[in-house]
């Protein structure tokens, strides 16, 4: 189960959650820790249908990388509702540089783990993932 590049092993958690947000939508954010002691990665926090985009932003530690999953939900120039899952890595400037490397070395792995990602975004501050961003990169 592990990665040998990384070690990092994925709790079963991880993909369970993932699961209902996609089928259910029972989450509108998952964020994800790696446990470097326990050598895997976690489920950190879970945000409700009801939580907005800035709960999920405000979620996100300023000094610490995380893995989250945000479903955007979006109406298109057809006037189509819509949503996409988003796969943000959140590597923050003033994180250890220990924490960005192992968060970088687990990510592919980790992402081939939760099937359905449908757009991935690369954030070391906040604007790289506004809802401008997310607008832009969902249609």
């Amino acid at each position: 189960m592990a990665n040998a590049a990384s070690g990092m092993a994925v709790h079963d958690d991880c993909k369970l959650k993932f699961l209902e947000l996609k089928a259910k939508r029972t989450y509108r954010f998952i964020v994800f820790k790696i446990e470097e002691k326990q050598k895997q990665v976690i489920v950190e926090k879970l945000g409700e249908p009801t939580q907005t985009y800035e709960d999920f932003a405000a979620s996100l530690p300023a000094e610490e990388c995380r893995y989250a999953v945000y479903d955007y939900d979006f109406v298109t120039a057809e006037n189509c509702q819509k949503s996409r899952i988003f796969f943000i890595a959140w590597s923050p400037d003033t994180a250890r540089v220990r924490s960005k490397m192992i968060y970088a070395s687990s990510k592919d792995r980790f992402k081939r783990e939760l099937d359905g990602i449908q757009v991935e975004l690369q954030a070391t501050d906040p604007s790289e993932m506004g809802l401008d961003v997310f607008k832009d990169r969902a249609n």
